[in-house]
């Protein structure tokens, strides 16, 4: 359900703000969600501090396996950071206003800049399994949103413009780092589907047909609570499986994250070299 008032959402940001803030003063200045797969970017950071979801009030837990389910505040690519060590989806029962809950309270304690990671399904044939693709603007299919409800005008406005909502500045950035690195680098439309089950053939076309991509099962609640409190975004999608109708077969976790680990150190290096430049 959806915060019955804006009181209501406030006190619980404000329970776990302040949890926080008796464990740790420092202040991060991006928030990093790490998808399905892509936890081991943690290790790159200097850890100040580690705080488990479970501990902090009204948070959400990750119920899905690969997702660690921890926020780790510290220094990445010389920036202060704090990472989330997995993430919510809405296929696990949460709702929307759950689910960007963590991005809320990530603001509340300073972030400015929200980088997001996932796992995702190409569509576009050009791209292959372990591809890295920078999200340049996206299809929302969940059939739901964060923003419905009581708006917070103290948090944004009621009707936040999404015509840019991933920072061109930024995917130049991750451009000139790629092509420095002599990384593969696409751009694209990520569409975001409810899960948990994987397409149909069918549906596969429909996607592609509208302009899609990837697809995937998360990142744009996050990215349209981000936007609405007028952070800076850069998406970041790591192909693990490829979805050509006519060539279709079956995919399990297994493969997904096989195929994330041998992407991830290219999206690390991405992310860091991002960082390292702003």
């Amino acid at each position: 359900m959806a915060y019955d008032t804006v009181e209501e959402f406030r006190s619980k940001r404000d329970a776990a703000v302040s949890f926080i803030l008796e464990q740790t003063d420092f202040q991060p200045e991006y928030l990093l969600i790490l998808g399905t797969g892509l936890g081991q970017l943690a290790e790159e950071i200097e850890a100040e501090i580690v705080i488990s979801y479970k501990d902090i009030p009204h948070f959400p837990v990750s119920t899905v396996e690969s997702h660690a389910g921890k926020l780790i505040f510290g220094h990445l690519g010389g920036k202060p950071v704090v990472a989330m060590q997995g993430r919510f989806h809405y296929y696990e029962g949460y709702t929307m206003q759950q689910i960007v809950f963590p991005v809320r309270v990530a603001k509340a304690l300073g972030a400015q800049t929200l980088v997001v990671s996932n796992a995702c399904g190409g569509l576009n044939p050009n791209f292959s399994r372990g591809d890295v693709m920078l999200i340049n603007d996206h299809i929302n299919f969940l059939g739901d949103n964060p923003l419905i409800g009581p708006n917070d005008d103290e948090l944004g406005p009621r009707f936040p413009d999404m015509s840019e909502p991933y920072t061109e500045r930024l995917i130049e950035t991750a451009e000139t780092v790629a092509l420095d690195n002599a990384i593969k680098l696409h751009q694209g439309v990520y569409l975001a589907t409810s899960g948990p089950m994987l397409e149909t053939k069918a549906e596969y076309r429909f996607m592609r047909q509208l302009g899609a991509d990837v697809v995937g099962m998360s990142t744009v609640p996050e990215v349209i609570a981000a936007v609405h409190m007028g952070l800076d975004v850069l998406g970041v999608s790591v192909i693990t499986d490829e979805c050509f109708p006519d060539a279709l077969e079956p995919v399990s976790l297994d493969d997904v994250l096989e195929a994330a680990a041998k992407a991830e150190p290219k999206m690390t290096q991405i992310i860091i070299g991002v960082l390292e430049r702003l």
